[in-house]
This record gives structure tokens, sequence and C-alpha cells, in this order.
């Protein structure tokens, strides 16, 4: 079985500091009118996200922009979550549920998430998340097509676990676990199922399409017989 996370507002909250980090490197390349509340940010991927923010300020957004937009952005999430106290920390009940998950062999856990590989990581590594344990990973710069869309990125884990193990899995053995009705209509393009948590800022009747929606992972024992209740024999 495959329960693949994602990370902002699921698995940690960095209060935002993505966004404020988008906002200062668009300020540190194009001056100080660039402003980052211009596009949406919950549930998308970032290079979606970057190119909507330097189509929004009159800015070329091919592949050399984008580019150098991420490079930037990296350099000043690093700074934002550098600060003390660390604004990125684990959402309600994730440890606990990662410790247990992780100790379950008939189990493999793996990252579905917009960021890209390496801002997702830092994020993660600050609030004190071993990324190491995902051995799964579907980032926001994996969609194989064009324009990238978080839909294509279920059948990107599917193809990496079938790395990973050797043989390929079921649509029905994989659960996507997020905070938007984004990480709902990609499970659902693929059959997956959905456990969506109102960690981010969606409520549970907002995201009642899941398959189950809670207020948040404290409830690991539950939580753990909903995500095993379909688990296979072996991985």
């Amino acid at each position: 079985m495959l329960i693949l996370f994602d990370v902002d507002g699921t698995l940690i909250t960095t209060h935002r500091a993505g966004v404020a980090a988008m906002g200062h490197a668009g300020r540190a390349l194009f001056g100080p009118h660039f402003r980052e509340d211009l596009v949406d940010y919950a549930g998308r991927l970032d290079p979606l996200i970057i190119r909507d923010l330097l189509t929004a300020h009159g800015q070329p957004s091919d592949e050399a922009e984008v580019g150098a937009f991420r490079a930037a952005y990296r350099e000043h999430l690093v700074r934002v979550l550098a600060v003390k106290p660390c604004p990125a920390q684990p959402c309600p009940g994730v440890v606990d549920l990662l410790e247990q998950l992780h100790a379950m062999e008939h189990l493999t856990i793996g990252l579905l998430t917009g960021n890209f590989p390496e801002t997702g990581r830092i994020k993660l590594e600050a609030a004190g998340i071993n990324v190491d344990r995902f051995r799964v990973c579907a980032w926001g710069s994996d969609s194989p097509h064009e324009p990238p869309a978080r839909e294509h990125l279920p059948e990107v884990a599917m193809a990496h676990y079938k790395q990973v193990h050797g043989r390929g899995i079921e649509s029905e053995q994989v659960v996507v676990i997020g905070d938007t009705p984004h990480d709902i209509s990609c499970a659902r393009a693929h059959g997956c199922r959905a456990l969506a948590v109102a960690t981010g800022i969606y409520g549970v009747d907002d995201l009642s399409a899941a398959d189950l929606a809670v207020q948040n992972l404290t409830d690991t024992e539950g939580i753990i017989a909903w995500l095993t209740r379909q688990a296979a024999p072996a991985r």
C-alpha cells in the first residue's frame, strides 16, 4: 500500500513562509513593486505559481525565467526559515502518525506535493521531519505533461513505486492525504482514495468530497485503521 502526503497544510505549517519567500524573490529580481499576493497558492504546483506571478507582473514566463525565480525562491526560503523561532512546525498528530506508519512493513509512505524537491525538503527538514522516510516522491516539477497539473502526480508516484519495489501497485491501494480540494481531485482522477485534513485554509465541510475528512491527524489509531483497511498483505 502507498500513502502519499501533501506537505504544506498537511504535514507541516510554515505560517506562509513559502509565500513570503516568493515575495522576497520577486522583489530581489524585479524591484519593490513586486507583490506575492496576486495569485492563489493552496494546493497548486510551484512551477505554475511562479509562471502566474511572472505573468501578473508583465514578465516572461519561459523556462529560463522560471528557473531564475526558482533559484531565488530557494535562497530566500532558507533565510525566512532561519529565523527563531522557526515558522515551520509539524501539524497536529503528524509526528506520531509518521512514526507508526514508518514501522509498518506492508506500507510505503511518500510525498505528493506542489513543492519543488529542494524547497519541499527545506521546509520539511526545518519542521524536523526526516524526508528520507518518504520512499516515493512526486514533486510539483515532476509532471511529464505541459501544462503540468496536480492530477498528473499520482501516476508519477505509482511509477516511482514500481521502480522502488520492482512491481506495480493498483490505484485502490493508494491513498492521497491533503488539505485542499486539489488533493482530492488528483486522487479521484486515478481511482485512489482521498483523506482530507482541515489543517490548511479549508474546513472539513469544504473537503467533504474526500473518502474521509478529519479536523486533524491526531487520532492516530483511527486514521491508521482507516488507511489500512484495504492494505495489501505485502509491499
